[in-house]
């Protein structure tokens, strides 16, 4: 037998699986809605396709999907000569997307209510209590607001409303800055909270239409907030 080692050649990587390791249009239209929704890039900015296109190592033409999406969305403009400006949101515009923000959440919370067994909501009359105070108290609003999204994915995912759960995930994205601007206004929080608890304690008992008049009535306090403090808000 020969003494001869035959090295066996290994199979290169596919180009499925190179491609993989690359952001595709789905993970950088992800990227820009949170930048934009968090205020990292603010409105009136300009988002440019070279510089996008060599931060994600993609091809410009992708970037022009994204922006395509982007703007389907509402959160860009494509104005010609100047290329994609991030949208800024009136007011008049803050208040339609609050009223719809109410029908739309004060149903999920009551097919949710109808939806998911009583002890469901157990964990957020718990976490409504000690932890939230205690981030109010400490001003901790990144947490405060963490908790709450915690909250509003369950009820969303719980009322199996698909069409109000799209239409929600363009809506919120929209109003994610005001959001950020409205907790930290004087006493915001606090009675944020005592809302959120209300609306908890009434799906913990199973009543779906009081739940879905406390979120209601809870959007329609959010909204009164940013009349009244407007101008320190958009």
């Amino acid at each position: 037998m020969s003494d001869k080692v035959i090295a066996l050649r290994t199979k290169p990587a596919s180009k499925t699986k190179r491609r993989r390791s690359k952001p595709v249009s789905a993970d950088v239209l992800q990227v820009l809605r949170e930048r934009i929704a968090r205020h990292d890039i603010a409105p009136g900015a300009k988002l440019r396709e070279h510089e996008l296109a060599a931060e994600f190592g993609v091809p410009r033409a992708r970037i022009r999907e994204v922006f395509g999406t982007l703007e389907g969305r509402g959160l860009i403009e494509r104005v010609p000569n100047r290329g994609a400006i991030v949208s800024r949101l009136d007011l008049t515009q803050a208040f339609n997307l609050y009223d719809a923000r109410a029908v739309l959440e004060g149903l999920c919370v009551r097919q949710a209510t109808l939806n998911a067994p009583p002890e469901t909501w157990q964990e957020f009359v718990d976490l409504f209590g000690a932890p939230m105070d205690g981030y109010v108290q400490a001003s901790d609003f990144d947490s405060f607001l963490a908790c709450y999204e915690r909250f509003r994915s369950r009820f969303i995912r719980c009322a199996r409303n698909p069409v109000a759960a799209q239409m929600l995930d363009s809506i919120y994205e929209k109003t994610h800055v005001v959001i950020r601007r409205i907790v930290i206004l004087p006493g915001r929080a606090a009675i944020g909270l005592a809302d959120h608890r209300a609306t908890v304690a009434a799906m913990r008992a199973g009543d779906a239409l009081e739940a879905e008049r406390l979120k209601r009535a809870n959007m329609e306090s959010a909204k009164e907030y940013l009349r009244r403090f407007e101008k320190y808000v958009l």
